[in-house]
């Protein structure tokens, strides 16, 4: 019966007898596990590139629907015989040339490790398993050694662009051993998006390297359609612009310094209209759509990691706490009726520009601060676990095409790292520093506007408190908070103008001693 199942699956993909049997003494290049969209469009992927690839699912229901699939998408261009479905595991195993290729597609946490469990028993020496999932990092680390012990190449791989990213092309950050890297490249640089600079894939580092760097990736995320949202909200309650006019804004903004993905997609919204049947004709389908914002978890490990670090992300952690205040709707709504505070005005006259070109250049500029933060996150990391390969340049250059942060101003970013690998920030290579200034004033007065019309910006927000806090040489607020310390807890503290750890007997006669 397995045969049998088998035998039809590769006939639905190779539909003539000569394809058929051809795929049937083949062997093929890689496989894949886990066939919900992303693994399917991921093997599509692959096989479109002339690469062959045996698939498997736990449910052979699905390994079906994948296999028919292919057959129905053979006029789009696929090859014929590019992709056989398996039933069983040990078949699907034994499709596959050695060292073996097997990519996991699966949830992350315990079902990769059930995974695991069935697969590995399969595998030689030699053999890699590269998990494609949102994992944390530690897991991936874990696996790693565990895999290590049985001569199994274990390869963590972050993948970044969502469905349609894993059919034409995702970004991808591999990490674990390079000799496993080396061998999986040309693969990878062949599924990988490609950008004016090349595919964007390349090695992260050893261990859980990969998985981390996809990990901040998506807080960064967090920051800037956090950023993109405040803007909305004030460009539509404070300026008083309709979904349809922001529509040509943000289409004009997607033409310079905040051409992305990101902006490009925000557009399309704008400019779609609501379809449902009740709907007043011209009417945005946005302003229907329930003000609660889901989140799955990579956001909340970016600040977790922030916090082990000792890494300020302002930004990130913003952008978190947005969408879980947005969860709350129900206090909310009853907040509303109870709590007061300044509301938008109506508009009056004509559409202030200038304002426009104001809230323009504050995203820009908080912008910046995201893609700081994130990357210092992950310089920090580096340095605390020995991942002397870690490349910020490259990474920004991994992240132009493909994912959902891919930005024009990411060349620069990648610039200002190959200009300067041990750039402390990117708010102080010279580039994006006279970028923050020339924005400075207008980020300020949007922030302004926002608290004294009521309209919340906690992302643009934190970003400027981030950017004067990172400028002013000291912090006076620091200097009370290390003295409460001493006061309370005997926490010492040093000083500005001697050397030492000094201890204050604040309330009683005042006298400081040397530690």
């Amino acid at each position: 019966a397995p045969a049998a199942r088998r035998v039809a699956a590769m006939t639905a993909a190779a539909p003539s007898s000569a394809a058929a049997a051809a795929t049937a003494t083949r062997k093929a290049d890689i496989g894949l596990i886990g066939l919900a969209v992303m693994g399917q469009n991921l093997a599509f992927n692959v096989a479109s590139r002339g690469i062959p690839i045996s698939v498997y699912n736990r449910s052979v229901a699905k390994t079906e629907e994948t296999v028919q699939r292919y057959a129905a998408e053979l006029a789009t261009g696929l090859p014929e015989g590019g992709l056989t479905g398996y039933a069983e595991l040990p078949e699907f195993v034994a499709s596959l040339k050695t060292p073996r290729k097997v990519v996991l597609l699966v949830k992350a946490g315990a079902p990769v490790d059930a995974t695991l469990a069935a697969l590995v028993p399969l595998l030689e020496e030699g053999d890699m398993v590269v998990d494609g999932g949102n994992e944390f990092y530690t897991n991936t680390a874990r696996r790693t050694e565990e895999l290590k012990a049985k001569g199994i190449r274990f390869v963590g791989m972050g993948v970044s662009g969502g469905e349609e990213g894993a059919r034409f092309g995702p970004s991808l950050m591999p990490g674990g051993e390079k000799s496993a890297y080396e061998e999986l490249e040309p693969i990878l640089k062949a599924i990988a998006a490609q950008v004016d600079d090349g595919p964007c894939v390349t090695h992260i580092g050893p261990g859980g390297a990969g998985n981390y760097v996809k990990m901040v990736h998506n807080g960064i995320e967090y920051g800037d359609m956090q950023l993109i949202g405040e803007t909305y909200d004030f460009l539509r309650n404070v300026a008083g612009f309709e979904t349809a006019e922001l529509a040509e804004i943000f289409a004009e903004w997607n033409k310079g310094d905040l051409d992305s993905f990101l902006i490009e997609i925000t557009t399309k919204i704008m400019a779609t209209e609501d379809d449902h049947p009740s709907a007043a004709p011209g009417s945005s389908l946005v302003d229907k759509v329930l003000d609660k914002s889901g989140s799955k978890g990579t956001g909340m490990w970016t600040i977790e990691e922030a916090a082990r670090r000792g890494v300020p992300a302002p930004t990130i952690a913003a952008a978190l706490d947005a969408r879980y205040i947005s969860a709350a709707k129900p206090e909310r709504l009853a907040a509303a009726a109870v709590l007061a505070g300044p509301a938008p005005p109506e508009p009056s006259g004509p559409l202030d520009a200038e304002l426009v070109e104001d809230v323009r250049r504050a995203l820009y500029a908080a912008k910046i601060c995201s893609y700081a933060q994130g990357m210092n996150l992950i310089r920090k990391a580096a340095a605390d676990f020995g991942w002397d390969t870690i490349d910020l340049g490259a990474i920004a250059k991994i992240w132009k095409g493909g994912c959902i942060i891919r930005a024009k101003f990411l060349d620069r970013i990648r610039a200002a790292y190959e200009r300067d690998p041990q750039l402390a920030s990117l708010l102080v290579d010279p580039g994006f520093a006279a970028d923050l200034e020339r924005c400075g004033d207008a980020w300020r007065r949007v922030v302004v506007r926002a608290f004294t019309t009521g309209v919340p910006v906690p992302a643009f927000a934190a970003s400027l408190a981030y950017y004067d806090a990172y400028r002013t040489d000291v912090l006076k607020s620091s200097q009370l908070v290390q003295a409460q310390r001493d006061f309370f807890g005997a926490h010492t503290y040093k000083r500005l103008d001697k050397d030492g750890v000094y201890h204050t007997r604040w309330s009683s006669d005042g006298v400081s001693e040397k530690h």
